[in-house]
Order: structure tokens, then sequence, then C-alpha cells
């Protein structure tokens, strides 16, 4: 006897819209720039490049924001299809998350860049822009996903 919530290999089907398959594959085509950004940060903490310490942890902090965020954004996305939001709401569960995985590491980054700084710059303000595109985004799936 099955359990109400209960299910089976056979019972699960994954079916994503067109816009949700074509974000998902574009997304996966980001890791290869996430993978460049390791290699980039092995130079840094090699010593073959000269960094402050502020840039040494901006660039390690803008490197993990971004690895996590594309894959919570991957399963938002994923998530997003189960949902019955519609328009904007649906696009930023679905997306949300993906933009803040532009967002935030470009804030750590790019605040960072420059030789022997010491202090970020103004892209820093990237950073909570960031934070609270990732926000809405979570939130409104959160409640997307409740409300069924």
């Amino acid at each position: 006897m099955k359990h109400r919530n209960s299910w089976s290999l056979e019972d699960a089907v994954l079916e994503l819209s067109d816009p949700a398959r074509i974000t998902a594959g574009i997304v996966l085509l980001t890791v290869v720039g996430i993978e460049s950004g390791g290699f980039f940060l092995l130079k840094v903490f090699g010593g073959r490049m000269v960094t402050t310490d502020l840039q040494k942890s901006f660039f390690r902090a803008g490197h993990a924001h971004a690895g996590v965020l594309v894959i919570l954004g991957l399963l938002c996305l994923l998530l997003s299809e189960a949902t019955s939001l519609t328009g904007f709401a649906h696009w930023l569960a679905a997306t949300g998350v993906l933009y803040a995985a532009i967002l935030m590491p470009a804030g750590f980054f790019f605040s960072a860049m420059g030789e022997g700084r010491t202090r970020p710059n103004r892209a820093v303000v990237l950073l909570p822009v960031g934070a609270a595109v990732l926000a809405a985004g979570v939130g409104t799936l959160a409640v997307g996903l409740l409300l069924g």
C-alpha cells in the first residue's frame, strides 16, 4: 500500500518548459567559467600573483559564491516548474538566484580589482543588490511552493 506522500522512480517525471530547459543548459555552461576562476585562485594562492589580503579574501568569496549560487539557482529553476506562479513572480522564482550568482561574485571581484587595493571600490554596491535579488528569488519561490 502506498502512502500519500510516497513515490517511486516509475512515477518520477521531470518536465521542463522550454525556457527552463534552455536556461539550465546555458547555466551549466557557466561552470566552465567558474572552473577557470578556480585556476585563477590557484595562481593567487600559489604566490604567482601579487595580491593584498583584501583581494585574496574577496577573490575567494567571489569564487565560492559563484559556485554555490549556480547550484542553488539550478535547483530553484527546477522547483519553480512545480509552482503555479505566473508572470514576474515565476520569472523571479526561477531566475532570481541565478541573477544573484552574477551580481554577488561580480561585486566581490570588481570591487577588489586594482593593484595594491586594500579597500573595496564602488563596485561593492553589487553585494547588497545581489543579496536583495537572492532574497527576493528564494522568498518568491518559497511562497509559490507553499501555495501550490
